[in-house]
């Protein structure tokens, strides 16, 4: 399969189903790839990003969600993988590794020293370039992090980056709405056909009315229709019912990130919520991420069944 041309839609960061027993569960995550692709308006699958409890994974078994998730949904859903390593070398092996299990695209996120270290443009670029090398035949999209973290990009950074033929889309995060609208505003001008996906998953609507192409979240891997029929709605211009939309999808924003971003918890409630719905049969989560308290699933199951969506 070519390289994805078409990023502007929602792309699910898909979960990873585990066995009792902490095993990737192969046959809950073929099943959750197909349904998630069966959805219109959704354009392509991720895997391993956090939502996917990626730093629990080792190197293979990252490889190997890809490998199930591509070869479940061959000629039907093009996947894109997430990249995240600490070192030029390392994210090359993981680069080929994504694009041999069946990856057309690469999710470039910040090494995590960068975080404690900070870094320079040349490093992102270094980086960026690295990736591309490695994988000359995939696209890649910029994994953009909140403001306020020291792996943060700049505006001229971002629009540098916007100019490299191979990088085709941004996942954008700042969780900083002026930085946000600077963001969107410097890439546009660097180049106005790389697509940008909000990846705030906590408030969806405001940031989808920002002049956005879509959304790449995790939220989408449990509620993909509710998403979908939101950017509709924004798309079409109607206000009145994308508020609609997001009234639905508030009380479960509340019930699975409690009022702030996504975490390790988060994306075990999440997977809660999954289960009261229906869409996986298993919720386990691999340590040292703790599963929800009998509190918090009482207020997942509240927020599912408003929702008209609890099965369990």
């Amino acid at each position: 399969m070519p390289a994805i041309q078409n990023y502007r839609g929602i792309i699910p960061a898909i979960s990873c189903p585990f066995t009792p027993d902490h095993r990737i569960d192969e046959p809950a995550l073929r099943q959750l790839a197909s349904w998630l692709a069966g959805h219109e308006g959704v354009v392509a699958i991720m895997t391993n990003g956090h939502t996917g409890e990626v730093f629990s994974l080792t190197p293979a078994e990252r490889a190997e969600v890809t490998r199930i998730v591509a070869d479940e949904l061959k000629g039907r859903c093009p996947v894109i993988s997430s990249i995240v390593c600490e070192g030029l070398a390392e994210a090359a092996e993981h680069a080929r590794a994504a694009v041999a299990a069946g990856a057309v695209a690469l999710d470039v996120m910040p090494p995590h020293h960068w975080l404690r270290f900070g870094f320079t443009s040349g490093h992102a670029l270094q980086y960026f370039e690295a990736i591309h090398k490695a994988a000359p035949n995939a696209d890649l999209v910029c994994h953009v992090y909140p403001a306020w973290t020291r792996a943060s990009y700049s505006s001229q950074l971002l629009a540098d980056l916007a100019k490299l033929p191979y990088l085709q889309a941004f996942k954008v995060g700042q969780r900083d709405m002026n930085k946000y609208a600077r963001d969107i505003q410097a890439i546009r001008e660097a180049d106005a056909s790389k697509a940008i996906l909000t990846c705030h998953d906590e408030y969806l609507l405001a940031s989808m009315v920002q002049g956005v192409d879509g959304a790449l979240v995790g939220f989408a891997t449990f509620i993909p229709q509710l998403i979908i029929d939101l950017w509709n709605a924004v798309k079409a211009g109607d206000l009145k019912k994308a508020m609609e939309v997001q009234a639905v999808i508030t009380p479960l924003k509340d019930a699975v990130y409690g009022g702030g971003e996504p975490t390790g918890e988060a994306h075990a409630r999440m997977k809660g919520g999954m289960y009261l719905a229906g869409v996986i049969a298993d919720a386990t989560v691999r340590p040292p991420t703790e599963a929800p308290s009998a509190k918090e699933m009482d207020a997942l199951r509240a927020a599912v069944q408003q929702a008209g969506l609890l099965k369990r």
